[in-house]
């Protein structure tokens, strides 16, 4: 075998890694070790770039799977030798040795050096993933030791050596410059620091106590901390594509190299082209095909960083990093009492935002940032040109049947988050947008923006109600729409006709559930021994729901009546739908005014005369709006809803943010059997 391994299965039989993980104790200066980072490899990316698109992902997979069970044949012998060999701790060493001259090896355009440095890397990952899936963090610790003189004890060796090797990564990830002999060795930090973490998907709890979170928030690698999470979000900013396939690897001169020059070249760029095509498991939008693997990798593991549990003495500063940050612009800024803030550029984050929200992760960022960077919130709302960010928001929303309803609610919560601002709501009603091809229920060639997202806010409500009756998704849709109901300007006549629809959905729902609740009642009385079915419950949400809606047409109705003529409309030709509702204790009340709008006027349209024209129907309502003494409308106290995370919120984010990590790219390294945190019909 040895320089002469063809195929991923050979790789359990190759010479060089049995020896690396086999009783025989190897020096950090052994030649062996030039030997194991130069081996040519006849890799499966030849065969990817020369086959179909589907054809080659699926045989690239088929690879993969294989490159974890070699690694998990070499990982049982090295787990077995390596406490009397200290050949994982060699290793990791050489490559600690060679990171101290990257820097000056992209400088003059080392080839060679950096892909044998990238290879060392690769060979850790590959080890500590299975190392992690298999054995605790305490375990993990014996194997970054090696003490000749008492093999069975473990000082503080161990955890200066794993420290260093955090450490390292976070040097490499923000010191080497971004070039196309570095992009690999770029990314393979990314990814060996997000396996370094993945200890969490091993674990059904939240972690809330890491011997790897500790080295993290304390000691050597804190005072990376704002350079860690700016170089990760300026990955992303980025979005740089892989170099072109040569431009990046070195090309031996013969075929008589070593081991992992092929196979890290091989998964190297083998891995951009499944991260091109999409994890398994993942929905991949056709835009994401293109898509850059380093951007996408740094953007995951800042959302692994920024959603560690806090330490009992100390909060998490990776998240205080990416909550106190601001904009290089801003020349006003204040000095932050923070310690790890620092600037970015706002503009370009916010384009990259803007471009990127068919992808969870994306939309998962815009929350954080606009939920706990008021410099980021306060800058987006500021925008003239906020339709670029809001129509990718509704775009999910809109097609929620194909998204999962974890970025459905993350694209929900947004736009709550949003609306919480009187600006955004008025401002949206001015912005004119054309022909929206996307939305299919009816043509739009031209329509607000808030309208626009009336329209899909209530697509969402109903929706739910007939599909995943969701009470939490009911509650954020209904508080969205009455954030804004006060500020409704020149409603589109489509958006006032789907909003009183709406309503009588609600109102034959109610009657319906009511019907049942009467037959049922009947019907016991009628058998003693039959059980009464509790509509109670079920009758009391419907209610909450109708209250509601009629609390945001009323509110339009008080705050902005003169500029929503196609609301009343739809009110005058559904007036009957309120009959019922006039009389009952739960909605007197809100129903005042809304009587008083539809009596007023019913009245003034029949003095009007018969078969009018909608167009003079309309006039009538614009001229009775300014007839109409504003001192009639009784006042209610203004609708403000304001989104509020929920207590724990690690118990869903960090479940959520290891799925998006699993479907992506390096989800192909573990086996979903192995998976403790989620399910993985969850995942």
């Amino acid at each position: 075998m040895g320089a002469s391994s063809s195929s991923v299965n050979e790789l359990p039989e190759n010479e060089y890694l049995k020896k690396l993980s086999g009783r025989e104790r190897i020096s950090e200066n052994d030649p062996f070790w030039n030997q194991l980072l130069s081996f040519s490899f006849n890799t499966p990316t030849n065969r990817l770039l020369q086959s179909t698109r589907v054809q080659s992902h699926i045989s690239w997979i088929a690879e993969l799977k294989l490159l974890e069970e070699a690694a998990i044949s070499v990982c049982k012998s090295l787990v077995e030798n390596n406490p009397r060999t200290g050949n994982l701790t060699a290793l990791i060493k050489v490559f600690l040795s060679r990171t101290k001259e990257l820097k000056i090896s992209a400088e003059c355009q080392n080839h060679l050096f950096i892909w044998q440095t990238h290879n060392a890397l690769f060979i850790i990952c590959c080890l500590l993933k299975v190392l992690i899936c298999q054995m605790s963090e305490e375990e993990l610790q014996v194997h970054f030791t090696y003490e000749e003189k008492t093999p069975g004890s473990y000082g503080s060796e161990c955890e200066d050596l794993m420290e260093e090797l955090l450490c390292c990564l976070i040097q490499l990830i923000v010191e080497i410059p971004l070039l196309d002999i570095t992009y690999s060795i770029s990314l393979e930090a990314v990814t060996t620091f997000v396996v370094f973490l993945s200890c969490q998907l091993f674990h059904k709890e939240i972690l809330r106590e890491s011997i790897i979170h500790k080295y993290l928030m304390r000691g050597r690698c804190l005072p990376y901390t704002s350079r860690l999470v700016k170089t990760l979000l300026y990955n992303f900013i980025r979005q740089e594509r892989s170099p072109p396939p040569g431009t990046h690897v070195f090309q031996p001169e013969s075929d008589g190299g070593g081991l992992l020059y092929g196979i890290a070249s091989g998964v190297a760029t083998g891995l951009w082209t499944v991260f091109t095509l999409g994890g398994v498991g993942s929905k991949r939008a056709p835009q994401q095909e293109e898509s850059s693997p380093l951007a996408n990798q740094s953007l995951l593991l800042l959302l692994v960083l920024a959603n560690l549990t806090d330490a009992p003495d100390t909060p998490n500063p990776y998240r205080q990093a990416i909550m106190s940050f601001k904009n290089t612009q801003d020349s006003t800024a204040l000095p932050s009492p923070n310690p790890h803030t620092f600037q970015i550029n706002f503009n370009s984050l916010y384009t990259t935002l803007c471009e990127q929200q068919n992808s969870d992760q994306a939309t998962l960022l815009l929350y954080i940032l606009l939920h706990q960077n008021s410099n980021v919130r306060t800058y987006m709302l500021a925008r003239t040109d906020m339709e670029n960010l809001v129509l990718p928001i509704l775009e999910i929303l809109y097609h929620v049947e194909e998204r999962n309803s974890h970025h459905v609610y993350m694209a929900l919560i947004i736009l709550l988050i949003l609306t919480e601002d009187d600006g955004f709501n008025r401002s949206i009603h001015e912005v004119i947008l054309k022909n929206i091809t996307w939305y299919s229920e009816r043509v739009l060639t031209e329509i607000s923006l808030g309208s626009l997202l009336i329209l899909v806010v209530i697509r969402t409500i109903q929706y739910n109600m007939t599909r995943t009756r969701d009470k939490y998704l009911h509650t954020n849709c209904l508080a969205a729409l009455a954030n804004m109901s006060a500020q409704f300007r020149s409603l589109h006549q489509y958006a006032a006709q789907r909003i009183i629809s709406l309503f009588s959905l609600l109102s034959k729902k109610h009657n319906k559930v009511l019907e049942q609740a009467t037959q049922s009642l009947r019907s016991s009385l009628a058998s003693d021994d039959s059980p009464l079915p509790d509509y109670a419950q079920d009758l009391n949400v419907i209610e909450e729901v109708i209250r509601m809606m009629l609390e945001i047409i009323n509110s339009c109705l008080t705050n902005s009546l003169h500029h929503n003529p196609n609301l009343v409309y739809a009110l005058l030709y559904k007036r009957d739908l309120f009959e019922q509702f006039r009389t009952h204790p739960s909605f007197q009340d809100v129903m005042q005014n809304i009587d008083l709008v539809i009596s007023f006027f019913s009245s003034r349209i029949e003095q009007a005369g018969a078969e009018l024209s909608v167009e003079r129907v309309l006039e009538i309502i614009k001229q009775g709006a300014v007839a109409l003494p504003k001192d009639r409308l009784r006042k209610f106290p203004e609708l403000k809803f304001k989104y509020v995370e929920e207590e724990q919120p690690e118990e869903f984010f960090i479940p959520y943010v290891w799925s998006l990590v699993y479907n992506s790219a390096v989800a192909l390294y573990w086996s979903p059997q192995d998976i403790q945190l989620f399910t993985m019909d969850s995942g």
